[in-house]
């Protein structure tokens, strides 16, 4: 076949009934050759659109179809009629093509695949990132990434419906010592210096705030250096990053309201999503309801507080300890069905789990129940206990007894449909979260989460720490964080745009002015020009089509993921480099990975 001509007149999922007796050219890979006798065989040639049966009904045609290996392309060229016997689960099982003949025009030169090119899900994954263009063959890894392409583009066209204006900013910028680690990128003509990849268009999008631009958003590329996990990819992600000037959390909250619900509806597993308002719950509440700051709200169960009801009953991991309570109605489990959810829970918190039930006679029985009996009446009542209830219980400090508490809920909630919805996405906003903590390693006071955002309470709750007069650990920042389906998908904030505020902030955490200056020089001098009060957030695209394919690993909806460990199987990357290539960057390789 010339280059000169086409190279198929139809995709392989495009024929239907209408084209019998058309003559046709199908150009795709040979999925599948099924031979029935020495003058019959059955072939499957596949495309980005679909598959086609080919029907050769010669030797001749036969053995040709039979020297070609499978994963080939090739170009067929034949006569379109109607099955004898239809296939209803294919949009094109009604009808097969009688070839003329057939052409290769891309050999695979391997008689055996590392995997069946249908079934590469099943295989492991090394090899499935190994020969990620055999992976992304198979129609069902393609279509997260085609239904990746859809979301993307539908997100764009909202935003700009919303009047957000798309502006790209820098990847190669300059270190910022906040956050992840950074991915550093030396400089040729600056022996000695660095660039960094952006771990996110933070400052850019506020400096585009002071530059007098209203509504800002793209699809960014975001680099940090840190851990794999199941909904966080390591190396690289993509977001939703928006900006907006003259603005407060509401007016953010509105316009993702507006924003994702349809998208999600659309696109979906599921074809129900919340509707606006979402939810607002304030981090503590959600801590103390829910044991977590990303609540899964398709499960109806609540943490109860049982500190005063269950810490002097006699059970030593109780005493003197938060104990939290997960009262579970209905529940049918077997106490080794309950052990072993239990036990999920141990590994995933690291913190035991405890039980006991109130039987369909109202007694206690099973788990730590020779404790509770004792205040059978008052537990009934202060946890508002029907008959055949199941409690499961954690103890420790109060925020470890609230995270394993919360691990629990969602683990029993989700082995009980009748205390889980789950066919649909339940969006909430957890707001008021604290602007400071004690960080676990220096002991001292820290940014809880974004250091520049706005305090709830401005430079006056500011002052009052500096004197003494408020607890810095008190105060809240008008941060928030936007949750579907128990999946962070983004946290965002109200931006601290007054440099008075800002150092004050800053000075809690023990850094000075001239540090501000130096760590954030930009940022720092486009406020002291005149920055209008602005707010914004950056919903994870790669997590956003996670959720919205029912995957578990972010791998399966990025077409070329690293694994677990940032290496890139398929191109070898990272990798070393030239000698050549280090001198002109002035660098020095001290200690080398061993293989």
């Amino acid at each position: 076949m010339s280059n000169e001509t086409s190279f198929r007149t139809h995709t392989c999922g495009e024929l239907r009934m209408e084209n019998t007796g058309d003559k046709v050219t199908l150009s795709g890979w040979l999925e599948n050759l099924r031979e029935v006798g020495s003058g019959l065989a059955f072939a499957v040639i596949r495309d980005f659109y679909g598959t086609t049966q080919i029907v050769a009904e010669t030797e001749d045609m036969v053995k040709s179809f039979k020297a070609i290996n499978r994963e080939s392309v090739i170009a067929v060229t034949g006569t379109v009629r109607e099955r004898a016997s239809k296939n209803p689960d294919l949009p094109t099982g009604d009808i097969e093509v009688v070839p003329e003949c057939v052409e290769t025009l891309g050999r695979c030169r391997h008689n055996e695949l590392p995997f069946q090119i249908n079934r590469s899900r099943e295989a492991d994954e090394s090899a499935r990132l190994r020969y990620r263009y055999l992976d992304l063959r198979n129609p069902q890894v393609k279509a997260n990434i085609v239904l990746r392409s859809q979301v993307v583009a539908a997100l764009r066209s909202a935003m700009t419906e919303q009047g957000f204006l798309e502006i790209t900013t820098p990847i190669l910028t300059a270190s910022s010592p906040e956050g992840a680690r950074d991915y550093l990128v030396p400089s040729r003509k600056h022996p000695g210096k660095f660039y960094a990849l952006p771990q996110a268009p933070q400052q850019f999008k506020q400096l585009l705030m002071a530059s007098g631009f209203d509504k800002y958003f793209q699809i960014a590329p975001c680099f940090r250096d840190e851990d794999a996990r199941g909904d966080r990819s390591p190396g690289e992600f993509y977001q939703l990053d928006m900006e907006m000037a003259f603005a407060g959390q509401e007016d953010v909250f509105s316009v993702l309201e507006k924003v994702l619900p349809p998208i999600f509806a659309k696109y979906g597993k599921y074809s129900t999503a919340s509707s606006a308002p979402f939810r607002r719950i304030p981090y503590l509440e959600a801590m103390d309801t829910y044991g977590s700051d990303k609540p899964d709200l398709r499960i109806d169960l609540t943490l109860k507080d049982a500190t005063q009801l269950l810490s002097g009953c006699g059970f030593g991991p109780f005493e003197g300890n938060t104990v939290k309570a997960v009262p579970i109605e209905g529940f049918k489990g077997s106490r080794k069905e309950i052990e072993k959810i239990l036990a999920d829970g141990e590994v995933q918190s690291g913190q035991k789990g405890y039980w006991f039930r109130l039987d369909d006679k109202g007694d206690i029985a099973g788990g730590i129940s020779k404790f509770v009996q004792p205040l059978k009446e008052r537990v009934i009542a202060e946890l508002n206990l029907k008959p055949d209830t199941l409690v499961v219980l954690t103890a420790g400090d109060k925020l470890t007894a609230q995270k394993a508490a919360g691990v629990l809920r969602n683990k029993f909630g989700a082995a009980c449909p009748e205390h889980m919805d789950s066919e649909k996405y339940e969006f909430c906003w957890i707001v008021d979260f604290p602007m400071y903590e004690i960080g676990e390693e220096s002991g001292q006071l820290e940014f809880c989460h974004n250091p520049f955002s706005m305090p709830q309470g401005g430079l006056d709750i500011l002052e009052k720490a500096h004197a003494g007069e408020v607890d810095p650990l008190t105060i809240l920042a008008y941060q928030y964080d936007l949750v579907c389906n128990g999946v962070e998908l983004s946290s965002g904030a109200v931006r601290n745009h007054d440099p008075d505020i800002m150092v004050r902030a800053f000075e809690l955490v023990r850094l000075g002015e001239d540090d501000v200056k130096s760590r954030f020089p930009a940022m720092y001098n486009a406020f002291t020009y005149g920055a209008p009060p602005h707010a914004g957030i950056a919903p994870g695209v790669d997590r956003m089509v996670m959720l919205l394919t029912g995957e578990e690993s972010i791998r399966e909806v990025i077409a070329f993921p690293m694994n677990k460990n940032a290496q890139d199987l398929m191109m070898g990357a990272p990798g070393t480099v030239e000698q050549k290539q280090l001198e002109e960057l002035s660098i020095a390789v001290t200690a080398v990975e061993e293989e």
